[in-house]
């Protein structure tokens, strides 16, 4: 029996010397990056924002963020759990669908990015594809007025490129991405 609380003390000991490393070594990662860890801040027009935390957009004069299982709650991080074939996220996608549709009535139903209908793990993905940005150039080109090339212009300037061209794909940050559409 001793030697079995003896085995289990050590392990506990370890483990909570592993963890105490990593998270050590996870801060220490952070204080590498531009803000320090403490997230992107930026201020436009007096109001202090995130971008690394997904925000509303729907109105058709902006590009559409990802859908967000969590209202857009920072707090309340996380996904829907539900899985592609549940009756209930089925028909909330279909929903999304025929509302982007609806908005953007020159798109074909295939030729709609899957990141515009469906939500993150997380609930709050600031980024979209570059394919999600560029079928909404047509609606928002119309509604504003602008030249489409404008548009694909101010996509390209903010087109964010995987790390060393092999992590991850191609992505745009819509917050800033819609900013920068309200500084043309």
């Amino acid at each position: 029996m001793k030697s079995y609380i003896l085995t289990a003390l050590r392990l506990t000991s370890a483990s909570i010397l592993l963890v105490v490393i990593y998270t050590a070594i996870v801060a220490a990662m952070a204080q590498l990056t531009p803000e320090r860890g403490a997230g992107e801040m930026f201020t436009d027009h007096g109001h202090t924002w995130y971008a690394n935390i997904g925000q509303k957009f729907t109105e058709d004069r902006y590009f559409n963020s990802r859908p967000s299982a969590v209202g857009y709650n920072a707090s309340a991080s996380g996904g829907s759990n539900k899985g592609p074939y549940n009756p209930e996220y089925l028909i909330e996608v279909h929903q999304r669908i025929d509302s982007f549709l609806a908005h953007n009535p020159r798109i074909k139903r295939s030729g709609i990015p899957a990141d515009l209908v469906t939500a993150s793990g997380s609930g709050l993905d600031p980024d979209i594809s570059v394919a999600a940005a560029m079928v909404q150039v047509p609606r928002i080109a119309a509604v504003r007025g602008i030249d489409r090339n404008m548009l694909y212009q101010l996509i390209a300037q903010h087109t964010e490129h995987p790390f060393g061209g092999l992590c991850g794909p191609e992505k745009i940050n819509v917050l800033k991405l819609n900013i920068a559409l309200n500084n043309l």
